[in-house]
């Protein structure tokens, strides 16, 4: 292999860091394929539509095993292919319908949606997906599919599968299915039943569901070509001379032609066969797929015959990926509406706790990525880590996760100079609605012993946090400070509670800051019971702050909930609290 730089691993055990465990693989099974050359780990994205956060895993996995060779000095290339000469399939959910006229075009060749700043469809969805990945310290050589099959890149390819053509259709067979009459059938999709998201999240391309070459009448054609006239791949191949690489076409449009295949560049290779195709083209030697590829007719599993078979080469090895949620929400597909995208979650949350959520699961395992009131317990995690690695606590595998989220062999990745809680900085800035000074002095009262002088020191978290009050949480969930007292219920008020109230007040001023306002409202209904401040909570110790939570809380935002009292209470200010409690 090329020479090797002196980079600090990751984790030295496999055993507990998956993306060594398959970094080791891929360096071995390298050197086994192609000695002395750039190791090729490959995603495919289809520009569709929104690239969602399911998608991501296709690119994020790769993109830590390229990583992890990386820091270990051998050269890496992660291709992703944009698969944007795929056909356009459906019109998605709030595009005007006139847009059906386009299905069967490549998707470069359609229109963008309307009011989009882009050349066409793929590049609408292409750019922020670009954005995203280079916010996220994902390095990758990007190909787009149309300018290698319109630039004749693949020409001898496509020649050579087309003079194989009945050797890739006994390969198809083995995989087809016949009903009782004996007619061929397409192959079962999958093993077990799925929903249409399910199965679309799935499969990293849109051309996954495109036919095998099998429809037309007059033989087995692996090459799809586009329509000269209408641009659609709604055509059948009549006719194709392998001497003369003549091949004849029509389409429903009603034009039909006779071209010579060796100068045609207006048509692709179809999906089953293309991606073996291109395994062999790029030397790939990880690539992961969509768990839908685990059943028998599956592209990925057909493209490992036909990689061999027709193209002389090998499949790449690489895990089958599991499904990436939204807590709350259905799982995903890029086939529905408001479907969340990496670059919605990263105005969110920082970069480097996105990528910890794909770094501390192994690719087979599932699991969710919050944009509801869950995104702060999962801020609580990423902050305890950080704490136990900085004690030298923390568990080798969350070692590891934590290096590849904060940085690649590239360097760190941006982060917070000084990361106070997410869950402090959005009740701060849902109660101040974004005003820089309120949100400055409240910050600054935190810790007086150690200020905030400046809300740059809280960025981007600060604007992440903020971004999320302001998008994610519904309107009645919203805070709203009281303006005047609830009159009423402070006159309906025992002595009990009065008392409450004027203990919490004579306290603020020696307990103005996060950690002694914490102490003084647990402590207030300790003092009630003729407890000590430090004492353990008893059940009926719980029901009496339970009791004097909510009361401040109706007191203070008219609800019996909100965000943290400590925060709330600083947020507020001292002045007005003692206007709104004052019995």
């Amino acid at each position: 292999m090329t020479a090797r730089k002196e980079v600090p691993t990751v984790a030295q055990s496999t055993e507990t860091d998956w993306v060594s465990r398959f970094a080791d693989e891929v360096i071995a099974e390298a050197e086994r394929r192609a000695p002395g050359k750039p190791i090729v780990c490959a995603s495919g994205l289809s520009p569709s539509g929104p690239i969602h956060l399911g998608n991501l895993r296709e690119v994020m996995t790769p993109h830590l095993v390229a990583d992890e060779i990386r820091r270990r000095g051998y050269e890496c290339v992660h291709i992703v292919s944009w698969d944007d000469y795929d056909r356009y399939r459906k019109v998605p959910a709030g595009i005007d319908p006139s847009w059906s006229e386009h299905i069967g075009k490549p998707l470069t060749s359609v229109p963008a949606p309307p009011g989009s700043a882009y050349a066409n469809w793929a590049e609408h969805f292409k750019a922020p997906m670009i954005e995203a990945l280079k916010e996220l310290g994902i390095e990758f050589h990007g190909i787009s599919q149309t300018e290698k099959y319109t630039s004749g890149a693949y020409r001898e390819q496509i020649l050579h599968a087309m003079r194989h053509r009945e050797q890739i259709d006994a390969v198809l067979d083995r995989y087809r299915t016949k009903d009782k009459a004996g007619a061929k059938k397409a192959p079962a999709k999958r093993q077990k039943p799925v929903d249409e998201a399910e199965l679309e999240a799935a499969e990293g391309s849109g051309a996954a569901s495109e036919d095998d070459g099998s429809a037309g009448g007059a033989g087995y054609f692996p090459y799809k070509p586009y329509c000269s006239v209408c641009e659609r791949d709604l055509t059948t191949v009549t006719s194709y001379d392998d001497e003369t690489t003549e091949m004849a076409y029509s389409c429903v449009c009603g034009h039909g032609e006779t071209v010579p295949l060796r100068e045609h560049d207006r048509g692709k290779l179809v999906w089953k066969v293309d991606w073996p195709m291109r395994w062999a083209y790029e030397g790939v030697v990880f690539e992961p797929s969509g768990v839908d590829h685990s059943s028998p007719g599956s592209s990925y599993v057909v493209g490992g015959q036909i990689v061999r078979e027709v193209f002389g080469g090998e499949q790449p090895i690489g895990p089958m990926y599991a499904f990436v949620g939204i807590s709350g929400m259905a799982k995903m597909s890029s086939s529905k509406g408001g479907v969340p995208t990496p670059a919605d979650a990263l105005e969110i949350m920082e970069a480097p706790l996105l990528r910890w959520l794909y770094a501390r699961r192994r690719p087979n395992q599932s699991f969710k990525i919050a944009f509801d009131q869950e995104i702060q317990r999962t801020y609580d995690e990423w902050d305890a880590l950080e704490r136990k690695i900085t004690e030298g606590t923390a568990q080798p595998a969350d070692v590891a996760a934590y290096s590849r989220a904060t940085r690649t062999a590239s360097g760190e990745l941006p982060s917070t100079p000084r990361p106070l809680p997410y869950r402090t900085l959005a009740s701060v800035v849902d109660i101040t609605t974004g005003h820089d000074e309120q949100t400055l002095r409240i910050l600054s009262e935190l810790d007086p012993d150690n200020p905030v002088k400046s809300l740059d020191e809280t960025r981007p978290r600060l604007d992440k946090a903020e971004r999320w009050i302001t998008t994610q949480v519904p309107a009645e969930q919203r805070t709203r400070v009281r303006e005047e007292p609830d009159t009423e219920l402070l006159a309906s008020l025992g002595e009990t509670e009065r008392e409450s109230l004027r203990l919490l007040l004579d306290g603020l001023d020696t307990h103005w800051s996060l950690d002694g306002l914490t102490t003084l409202v647990y402590g207030v209904p300790k003092l009630q019971a003729g407890l000590a401040a430090d004492a353990k909570p008893t059940p009926e110790l719980k029901v009496a702050q339970r009791t004097f939570f909510a009361l401040l809380y109706q007191l203070l935002v008219g609800r019996d909930t909100g965000p943290r009292l400590p925060t709330l209470l600083l947020a507020v200010g001292a002045d007005r609290v003692r206007k709104l409690l004052a019995a």
